[in-house]
């Protein structure tokens, strides 16, 4: 199965973001959690447009990816995890849970550094919470998120397998939170105790300061209760809680051009600071 895995990589990453987009959209249509305010064909060209020009430039500009790199520590054998000796399985699992927890970790330094936020805003700055929010990034957040990972797969030396499954993993439960589809409130409370479900990360886009500053998960919900960032409900409700950041809360959605130039102009108002957990 693992060396089907690597294999057929792109296609199975291709079948699962396509099959989990259009499941989540499906739903959104089907059974909507909030009325949306802005208009969604709009919305929509604007966040597949980002989409597609952060997968071109990791294609034109990024040599190698966090899967090719594993497979190089694999034939090198650097990387902690090809110096200990541990089974298959085990290393997959914790490949995946240590990567999940740096993914956190580097959504924490996004919000508490200031030229990392300008980048950051842009995705906050989506005035609606829906499937698209989930890929809408900057362009240069792409590529500093993926080196990141490219130095953490460095020093790990995880599976080449742990790699692309941790990819995919948090493909999909990016559109899978960012879904603005109705969960029956006991399901929520049980799936957010292994995942990062839609109601919880729609926190963490409210215009609240002490909201936004809440619920970095992306994937596993753990991290956010250990290290005291977890805010289980919105103050205003799902309903009546506002989507975005204060300077542009009032403002038309920005258009493609203008939301990547967004860094480059954008006042930050109220910067959120992931110290400022109160928002005073």
């Amino acid at each position: 199965m693992a060396q089907y895995i690597v294999e057929h990589e792109p296609l199975i990453r291709l079948a699962c973001f396509v099959g989990i987009f259009a499941a989540v959209a499906l739903a959104e249509i089907l059974s909507p959690r909030r009325s949306l305010v802005h208009s969604k064909f709009r919305r929509w060209l604007v966040n597949i447009g980002i989409t597609v020009t952060n997968s071109l430039i990791l294609r034109l500009f990024v040599p190698i990816l966090a899967a090719g790199l594993a497979a190089k520590a694999e034939i090198g054998g650097f990387g902690l995890l090809n110096l200990i000796d541990l089974p298959g399985w085990l290393e997959i699992v914790f490949a995946i849970i240590v990567l999940d927890l740096l993914i956190y970790l580097q959504h924490l330094a996004v919000h508490a550094v200031p030229v990392l936020w300008r980048l950051h805003m842009v995705h906050h700055i989506d005035l609606d919470f829906d499937v698209t929010t989930g890929a809408r990034f900057h362009p240069i957040e792409i590529l500093f998120s993926m080196a990141v990972k490219l130095a953490a797969v460095a020093l790990l030396g995880p599976a080449v397998v742990a790699v692309i499954l941790f990819e995919i993993l948090l493909n999909a439960t990016a559109m899978f939170n960012h879904g603005n589809f109705r969960l029956p409130l006991e399901l929520d409370r049980v799936l957010r105790l292994f995942v990062v479900t839609p109601d919880m990360h729609r926190v963490h886009h409210s215009i609240r300061i002490e909201e936004t500053n809440s619920n970095y998960g992306f994937n596993l919900p753990w991290w956010d209760r250990l290290f005291g960032t977890y805010r289980p409900q919105p103050q205003a409700g799902h309903d009546l809680m506002t989507i975005g950041i204060t300077p542009y809360s009032s403002s038309p959605p920005l258009g493609f051009i203008n939301a990547l130039a967004l860094p480059l102009v954008s006042r930050t108002g109220k910067y959120p600071g992931f110290f400022r957990r109160t928002g005073k």
